[in-house]
Order: C-alpha cells, then structure tokens, then sequence
C-alpha cells in the first residue's frame, strides 16, 4: 500500500515538473519573440514537447535525453533562442540512473548542434548566433547537472549498500537468537519429556507384565510424552534450519484425528476439493490450527465427538473444527494462549479466525487462509 502511495506520488511529481518546465519554455520564447518575425508553428510544439518528455525521464532516462536534445536543437533552429532547460533535467535523470557515458556523448553532439541550429535560424550573423547558442546551454550549467545527477547517485548507491549490511547484520542476529533458543529449548525442556515419556512407558510395561488392565489416563501420559518429544525435536529443527522445512502439515492432519480416536473421542476428518499447492507456512498453520482445536477439546470441552471440515479451493483453504462438548453462547470459555497464538497465525497470513459457541452447543474454530497473499 505504502509503495502504490509512493509511486502516485512520484508520478504526480514528474507531471508537475514536465507541465512546469513546459510553460516556463513556451513563455519565454514567445515573449522572446520579436512581433516583425514571422511565427514557425514548429517551434512551440518543439517547446512543449520538449518540457512534457520528462514525465517518462525515471522509467525511460536515454530515450527522454535523446527527445530533450532533439527538440532543443529543432527550435533553435526555427527561431526560438530558449535555454535547454528540459535538457538539463534529461541530463540530471540519465546520470542518476548510471548513463554517464552516453550522457557526456550526448552533451558533446548538443554542443556541436546549437551554433548550427542557431545559423539555421537566419535570426542572427554568424558571431551572434555562436554567443546565443552557448548562451541557450551554457557549459557550466551543463556539468552542474550531470554532477547534481551522480552524487545522487552515489548518496543512493550508499544508502542502498547501506540498508543491506543492516538486513544481513538483522538476519544474523535472528539466526544467532534462534540457535540460542533451540539450545534453551533443547535444556530446559527435553530432559523432563524424556522423563515423562520413560516413566510412563516403564509403568505400562510393568503392568502389562503383571496382567493388570492400564489406565486410559496413563496411556493417554504416554501417548502425550511422545507426541511431545517428537514435537519438540521437530521445533528445534526447524529453529536450527530457520524454517524451511515445515515439521508438520496437511498431510499430518490425519494422524492427529486418528490420536484423538485412541484418546476415545469420535473424531472424523473430511477434505473436499484438490487441495492447492499451498506454501509452507499455511501449511504448517493449517495442523497447528488442528492440533490446538483437538487439544482443546480433549482437554476442556468434555466432547463426545468432533469433527474435522477442510475445504480445498484454487486461492485458500477452510478449516473448521465443531464439538459438541459444554460450551454455550451464555458461558462462553475464556480464550487461552492457544487460541490466541493460533489466531496470530492466522492473521499473519491475512486470513481470518473465529473460535466461539456454537448456538446448538459446543465450540467452532474456523479458519480462512488465502493461499495466494501468503506465497
């Protein structure tokens, strides 16, 4: 938004100052005019299409220069004694965009052309016509704008490397506080899930050893612990790979419904329409998104059954995810952490999120993720 904002404003300057540079150039030559000669048609266009060329001076700066030049040179040679103004705006723009060479090549041509043009004219003898054509583009005026013109450029070309060294000196440090943050995770964390995970998988072995039925809740623990440590490692490396590669998506989606089946909740998964070649991001958030809304219903809902909806169409992908636990419009839940981190997800990517009661009873989480805006 901010660059269409900038573009329309540069746009309107270049027609300010073509528009401007164009009268100012008619001005002064018809009123330069003397009222016994007689008036060339020619040399007014000439005028005003010389000043309006600049408005294509950023997009098109050799092209403008040769236009500029050329139209100086025409109505000259019909009469009009102006200085090249628009010339030395053609000048300033080609060599801040580079064009040295040909600019310094051009000027030399210009120069020669001016006493020739001037002769042309028939309005003055030739030692006159020598002082008005370097007086219509002076030398000194001329450097002045190639000069102006390069050290805009170089002061760009700074600003430019500039802003680079601070991307890359950004980027290393978010590698660096990324790699910090794996090895934080990676101490704090997966030492005490390791623990979990052992234990509860020692305390099922053991009573299955000693023929005695396992508690769902202790399965649940163990199934849990795994689950956990798997998640964790797939974090750490993707902290450690900055990302590229989702841990898990789309095609997880499935296993998550199938986990919350073995937790004893009647959970079904539907998929309607050719999923899109989604990118990795909105892949990822779409089991994110998935994972938390079965997580919660797991944990809070006190569901007997919850479905999962994901519609595939060309430009995004839908999710929605009911229950029909206890939530009620008149006892709404608190939003949890959850809740909040997912629907940041959402809204990084330019979808939306609605997580709330149903009227019937029970939760709905949908999700809107526009594929196109997050590639």
């Amino acid at each position: 938004m901010n660059t269409g904002r900038s573009d329309r404003r540069a746009a309107a300057m270049d027609w300010a100052i073509a528009v401007g540079v164009a009268a100012t150039l008619l001005v002064t030559g018809l009123a330069g005019r003397h009222s016994g000669t007689r008036l060339d048609p020619l040399g007014p266009v000439l005028l005003a299409a010389g000043g309006l060329a600049l408005v294509a001076r950023r997009r098109a700066p050799l092209p403008v220069l040769a236009a500029t030049g050329l139209c100086t040179v025409g109505y000259q040679a019909t009469g009009f004694d102006v200085p090249a103004v628009a010339y030395l705006f053609a000048v300033y723009a080609a060599v801040r965009a580079g064009h040295r060479a040909v600019t310094v090549v051009a000027s030399v041509a210009m120069l020669a052309a001016l006493p020739v043009a001037a002769l042309v004219s028939g309005l003055h003898d030739t030692g006159q016509a020598f002082a008005q054509a370097r007086g219509a583009l002076e030398i000194a005026w001329l450097v002045a704008a190639g000069a102006a013109g390069e050290a805009l450029r170089q002061a760009e070309r700074r600003a430019d490397e500039a802003e680079r060294t601070r991307e890359e000196t950004a980027r290393r440090r978010a590698d660096e506080e990324r790699l910090r943050m794996a090895r934080e995770l990676h101490d704090s964390l997966t030492h005490q899930i390791s623990v979990i995970k052992v234990q509860a998988e020692v305390a099922v072995h053991v009573a299955r050893k000693r023929g005695e039925r396992v508690p769902e809740s202790l399965l649940a623990i163990q199934e849990a612990g795994r689950e956990a440590a798997r998640e964790l490692r797939a974090t750490l490396e993707a902290l450690r790979d900055d990302d590229t590669t989702p841990p898990r998506g789309l095609d997880d989606v499935p296993e998550l419904v199938e986990r919350a089946r073995a937790f004893g909740l009647d959970a079904t998964l539907t998929v309607e329409g050719r999923r899109p070649d989604v990118p990795a991001a909105v892949d990822r958030t779409v089991y994110r998104i998935v994972q938390e809304s079965l997580t919660n219903i797991a944990r809070h809902a006190d569901a007997a059954t919850a479905s999962v909806l994901i519609d595939c169409r060309p430009d995004s992908l839908a999710i929605r995810v009911d229950d029909d636990g206890r939530a009620t419009p008149a006892a709404a839940p608190t939003p949890g952490l959850g809740l909040l981190g997912m629907r940041e997800r959402v809204t990084a990517l330019g979808g939306r999120l609605r997580a709330e009661p149903r009227d019937e009873g029970g939760f709905t989480v949908q999700a809107h993720l526009p594929v196109d805006r997050a590639r």
